[in-house]
């Protein structure tokens, strides 16, 4: 717990809130495989830095959310609609110019819970972390529309399990995104007709992030 807050803590201003509004800039920063070895002492600068900027962002009223993958890479969401206006904002960001991550920008529309700034003082808590990855070929095309739809149904169905603390997506060929709290039964996800179809791809994680975030009690 303590590396993780160390690492890749969360500096939120507690006044600011954007749970009212649904559309949002959601940044992956994913592990990069191949990434360049670094002395440590470099390594640390770096996130120094890094960490600097997240406190930078969220001060502006800028950032909203972020939290680190167990193992890895994590996420942000920004109070934005535009891919450029957050490109811009982490372009600064000295982990991101070292190219230390593969990162994503994507329009992001939440459809269950929200993305709440916390308080200075707040408490990390792990969920499951799962990212619906479309695979669109010729064989899943021609019934996607209908599948889709399907798949969208079928969360409304975990949904009222009471586990579900966030979901939304990227748009149809973007895929999206499903956090859980609680014991996570992978057979459950794994029978969403759309993944069972060979439309959606799945990638499991677990997340760190501030109780709160997704605008949960």
């Amino acid at each position: 717990m303590k590396k993780l807050l160390i690492f890749f803590p969360i500096f939120i201003i507690h006044t600011l809130s954007f749970a009212q509004s649904n559309k949002f800039i959601f940044t992956f920063l994913n592990t990069k495989v191949d990434k360049v070895e670094l002395p440590k002492e470099e390594v640390d600068k770096i996130m120094k830095g890094h960490l600097a900027n997240i406190n930078k962002m969220a001060k502006e009223g800028k950032l909203l959310v972020a939290g680190p993958f167990e193992g890895g890479g994590g996420i942000f969401i920004f109070k934005s609609t535009s891919v450029e206006e957050v490109n811009e904002w982490i372009s600064e960001d000295p982990g991101i110019k070292a190219n230390r991550w593969d990162v994503e920008i994507l329009p992001f529309t939440i459809r269950a819970g929200g993305a709440c700034a916390v308080g200075e003082t707040y408490e990390m808590t792990m969920y499951h972390f799962i990212r619906y990855n479309p695979n669109l070929t010729k064989f899943t095309i021609g019934d996607a529309p209908l599948t889709f739809k399907r798949h969208d149904d079928y969360l409304k169905k975990i949904e009222v399990t009471g586990n579900v603390i966030a979901e939304g997506n990227f748009g149809d060929r973007e895929g999206g995104i499903l956090i859980l709290k609680g014991d996570l039964e992978t057979e459950v996800i794994e029978f969403d007709p759309a993944v069972q179809e060979g439309l959606l791809e799945l990638d499991f994680k677990k997340l760190w992030v501030a109780k709160g975030s997704f605008c949960e009690q």
